[in-house]
């Protein structure tokens, strides 16, 4: 069975036809447990999130910050493993029709096998991976089996990445490239900066995927800066920590799901921004 690469790419091109930018949002498998994280992914996409990245929780994360290292640790302690990360990618995208990647540090694939993963990736209606800390020079063998099995392949760029080394990310990767706003770890921001816009420039003059900007992003006034200059932009500590607040399940739920009301109204650039958080 192939991947939603296709449906992935497809769209984030209507997200471009509509003159928007697409709303991505980020969830880490079995938060606050299996089932809430799936019920999580749909108030999201039910909210107006165009795609959504499900995070295989992991003990040693490189760039996730405090807020979502704390949701990965109640998900660890919960006994999460990757056929519950499966579950979640297939159920969210049955009930959504939404395309659902994987994020995930390369160690746990490196483990489960890539042939494995991205087979069942792929089964599960999958559209592709985020992986954060796999060097492009060391890719060569989860891109192969990437591909065969219709799966986007995004890689991270960030300030600090030379316009020779964004050519060399870029030209490996698919679907789209996860530019790093900033210097740093995931976290709510109380600016996103320049450096996003530059970064975006950079990124944009070695490739034709669309460059989605993350890292700081909370909320609508903030949505609408980078939806200006970026294809995408993706929120992901905003809505654990939502959830991490919330009183109970279905009071996390619909704040989840409001915060992505919010958001997808400022990627629609020239709207108000209105209802920030």
């Amino acid at each position: 069975m192939s991947g939603n690469i296709q449906l992935l790419s497809d769209t984030l091109e209507r997200a471009r036809s509509e003159n928007r930018a697409a709303l991505i949002a980020y969830l880490p498998a079995g938060f606050p447990t299996v089932d809430g994280g799936i019920d999580a992914v749909k108030a999201v996409v039910a909210g107006g999130a165009d795609v959504v990245e499900v995070g295989l929780p992991h003990s040693d994360p490189v760039l996730d910050g405090p807020v979502i290292q704390t949701a990965d640790d109640i998900a660890l302690r919960g006994g999460v493993k990757i056929a519950d990360v499966m579950r979640t990618v297939r159920e969210a995208h049955e009930a959504t029709g939404a395309p659902v990647l994987v994020m995930t540090y390369w160690n746990p694939i490196d483990r489960y096998g890539v042939e494995r993963f991205t087979a069942e990736l792929a089964e599960a209606g999958g559209a592709g991976c985020i992986l954060p800390d796999l060097p492009v020079q060391e890719s060569a063998l989860w891109r192969e089996h990437a591909e065969k099995h219709g799966l986007a392949t995004v890689f991270v760029v960030a300030p600090s990445s030379k316009d020779e080394r964004l050519a060399t990310i870029t030209a490996a990767g698919s679907g789209f490239v996860y530019a790093a706003s900033l210097m740093g770890v995931t976290g709510t921001r109380e600016s996103v900066g320049a450096q996003a816009q530059d970064l975006v420039r950079r990124t944009r003059a070695t490739t034709a995927l669309p460059v989605c900007v993350g890292l700081g992003v909370s909320n609508a006034v903030q949505a609408k800066e980078v939806a200006a200059f970026a294809d995408g932009v993706i929120v992901g500590s905003a809505f654990v920590q939502r959830m991490l607040d919330a009183p109970d399940a279905a009071a996390g739920l619909e704040a989840v799901r409001a915060l992505a009301g919010e958001l997808a109204r400022g990627v629609r650039r020239g709207g108000d921004g209105a209802g920030a958080a």
